[in-house]
């Protein structure tokens, strides 16, 4: 994508209402009202959109996309149309670096949403926070990211204020799982596996202390890698270690063969992970039944959220082919977060868009404040989203049904 000239913009104001024009990279957008071409800003997405994960990220473009449409529709900001330019990151992290210097070229760029994976994320910080640019992820749950490296022993400290996420991260996820699977499924003795990548490995890891904490044994752990489907050797060991419950820190491809593999050796206990597991693939994966199959989900089940009803209803007005997945609800808040952000940005500069924009959309985005589908959509001082409420689903008649909802107070 060619490098694209700053903006430069004119006020006109007519018939009492404040009109932008604009000249260079941003004009060329619908008209407003009086007859003016609208500013266009650009939201970019990062998100794997195809391979074993595409799932997911056509459900994180679709959402963000309906938050364009919405806003667009309403006239959310006036004078700005929101487009959106969705990039394919395929689960890698070289990829997802390329698709972050590729999304800052684009001066209409304003604020991005993703990636899907912690550890692309690493990968997209830094190249981010060089341009001063935004980015939400709906998705990313490694404290890490927000936290520092140091956060498990007590140090925090925030790395990029160009980071924020709508998504709680694995140290309520981990620490949510471990007491259920403890307290309210009665299970003493876990082995835990993990796919040796950033969020499965820093979740199962979380998981692993708490549990202990809490009382229980781990009997054994072992790791995968991704995109290999032979785990017998795994699923043997779990059967011979005597555990009634195995803990998975993954994505569902390997955890749903996992899961077949280990009730193929006859062990009759159920696998736990976390929401990377939670979507109907892994209960497709396995040529044996779930049945009791267990797995936590940032938030609370999008379907039964009064504040989540527009959401869908809308989105199946638009007739993606997609679903919205696990993270439709996040992604949608997450693209609203922005157009909040640049509303606040206008609304502050006489309607207008300055030159820092992009440095202002990051200084807007931590004051943002509004009901999304999700619930109240905040960020905190490291750029975490407020909202602390998981779900625990269980596989029952091969579907994933919600058992447990709460919010967790670490």
């Amino acid at each position: 994508m060619r490098h694209r000239s700053l903006l430069i913009l004119t006020t006109v104001i007519t018939t009492g209402a404040l009109t932008l024009t604009a000249c260079g990279s941003r004009d060329g957008g619908s008209k407003d009202n009086s007859g003016g071409k609208k500013t266009v800003v650009v939201i970019g997405v990062d998100a794997p959109l195809t391979g074993s994960l595409s799932a997911l990220g056509q459900g994180i473009k679709n959402s963000v996309d309906l938050a364009a449409k919405t806003a667009n529709k309403n006239n959310e900001v006036p004078g700005i149309e929101f487009k959106v330019e969705a990039l394919d990151d395929q689960a890698v992290p070289a990829s997802g670096q390329a698709n972050a210097t590729k999304l800052v070229g684009n001066k209409d760029v304003l604020g991005v949403v993703g990636p899907l994976n912690s550890g692309v994320a690493q990968q997209m910080q830094g190249v981010f926070a060089s341009a001063k640019l935004a980015q939400v992820s709906p998705a990313n749950t490694n404290p890490a990211l927000s936290q520092g490296d140091n956060w498990g022993k007590g140090e925090f400290k925030r790395g990029f204020d160009t980071y924020f996420r709508t998504a709680a991260t694995d140290v309520v996820q981990g620490k949510f799982a471990a007491q259920y699977l403890f307290k309210d499924a009665g299970k003493k003795k876990v082995f835990i596996v993990d796919d040796k990548q950033t969020y499965g490995a820093g979740l199962a890891a979380i998981f692993a202390d708490e549990f202990k904490k809490l009382g229980g044994e781990v009997v054994g752990t072992d790791h995968v890698t991704v995109k290999e489907t032979d785990f017998s050797s795994t699923a043997d060991k779990v059967k011979s270690s005597g555990a009634d419950s195995v803990y998975f820190g993954g994505q569902y491809p390997e955890g749903g063969l996992l899961a077949d593999q280990i009730k193929k050796t006859g062990a009759n206990v159920p696998l736990m992970g976390g929401d990377g597991i939670q979507d109907p693939a892994f209960i497709s994966a396995s040529g044996e039944p779930n049945e009791g199959d267990l797995a936590t989900s940032i938030g609370y089940p999008v379907e039964k959220l009064d504040t989540a009803k527009k959401f869908i209803e809308d989105y199946k007005a638009e007739g993606y082919k997609d679903p919205y997945a696990a993270y439709g609800g996040y992604s949608y808040d997450a693209g609203w977060a922005v157009i909040q952000a640049v509303k606040a940005v206008a609304a502050a500069n006489n309607g207008k868009l300055p030159t820092d924009a992009r440095a202002k959309v990051v200084e807007a985005l931590g004051k943002v404040s509004f009901e999304g589908v999700t619930g109240k959509v905040a960020f905190d001082q490291y750029g975490d989203t407020t909202n602390k409420q998981l779900t625990v689903y269980k596989v029952e008649g091969g579907k994933w049904v919600d058992v447990k909802s709460d919010t967790f107070n670490q």
